[in-house]
């Protein structure tokens, strides 16, 4: 029998860093205590009586922030959220920091009628100029993700009747069958095909010019992570895969899904691309690679923004190719 020092060099976990890569990615900074275990029906009301409570407010895809001094301020206290029209009829607690609550609420003015001191920016352009810190872009990403599902789900699935948020905004309950519907994640595998010696990118027809990603698709229901990543992977570019692992995770509000960052191993290397679903698909060496990443390369081409969780995928076999 081994004892714990044998257990701690042979078991693979504790040979893991400590923190663990999707520690790194974009929306990852979340820093909220969710307290899920306390939720009740009157967790927002308390939650507001705080008066250090902060909101976020988020319309059309778009987070409402104070601009002062250059700067900009995603959190509003709730006198300002009432001025400002917020729907707070709709709020969710995402949770609470070291400086009180933390909520989030539709807005309730368009982004054209805003005052001055106020923009409306949308969450891919904050997120890619990095305009809030990670702690406040991890909150808005819980906040859009959860405020998307509600807008979805206002009528029950069962009967087609209204349905009432409830738990602080974690639960919806139909006001005549009495079902309860909860908050939904969609999770995506996104994973970049490799050999000893080169990756496999494609490019959507939606993507910036000269960019190219690792493949990416939904999780169908009854399929493993690792069968996705191998079923997206052949159906996308026609490519078989052998071991597949698992690398990071990623929140991503758009709106609410859980992108599944994974390294799948090429058995075969000839391309047969489903262009219904693609601009291209190639083969990449490298030094090509570490070009796109430094954005140096001569045709132009490069790779999603540092934040992705898709960058973090192609550096991390750019750095050991």
């Amino acid at each position: 029998m081994l004892d714990s020092a044998d257990l701690r060099t042979t078991f693979r976990l504790f040979g893991a860093p400590e923190r663990e890569a999707s520690q790194f990615v974009g929306f990852a900074g979340n820093s909220i205590d969710r307290q899920a275990e306390n939720r009740d029906d009157r967790s927002i009301g308390k939650a507001l009586a705080n008066p250090n409570a902060r909101l976020l407010l988020m319309r059309d895809g778009r987070l409402h922030m104070k601009l002062a001094d250059g700067a900009f301020d995603a959190y509003f206290s709730l006198t300002e959220a009432d001025t400002l029209g917020a729907r707070l009829d709709q709020i969710v607690l995402l949770g609470f920091t070291e400086s009180g609550p933390v909520l989030a609420a539709p807005a309730g003015l368009a982004a054209e009628r805003l005052p001055e001191t106020i923009k409306a920016i949308d969450y891919r352009s904050i997120y890619v100029q990095g305009l809030i810190d990670p702690a406040a872009l991890g909150a808005m990403a819980q906040g859009a993700s959860l405020l998307a599902w509600h807008a979805s789900h206002r009528f029950c699935g069962r009967c087609g009747h209204n349905t009432e948020s409830r738990l602080g905004g974690y639960k919806r309950v139909c006001l005549n069958c009495n079902a309860e519907h909860f908050p939904r994640t969609d999770p995506v595998a996104i994973m970049l095909t490799v050999t000893p010696y080169k990756c496999l990118l494609g490019r959507g027809r939606h993507f910036a010019p000269g960019m190219y990603s690792a493949l990416a698709g939904f999780i169908e229901p009854g399929e493993t992570i690792e069968a996705a990543v191998r079923r997206e992977t052949f159906e996308e570019a026609g490519i078989r895969l052998g071991r597949v692992i698992y690398h990071a995770s990623q929140p991503w509000p758009f709106p609410h899904t859980l992108m599944i960052g994974c390294f799948g191993e090429a058995l075969t290397e000839e391309i047969h691309a489903d262009f219904n679903e693609l601009e291209d698909c190639r083969w990449f060496l490298p030094d090509e690679v570490r070009a796109m990443l430094a954005g140096t390369h001569p045709d132009g081409l490069g790779v999603p923004p540092p934040g992705a969780i898709a960058h973090h995928l192609i550096r991390e076999w750019a750095d050991t190719a």
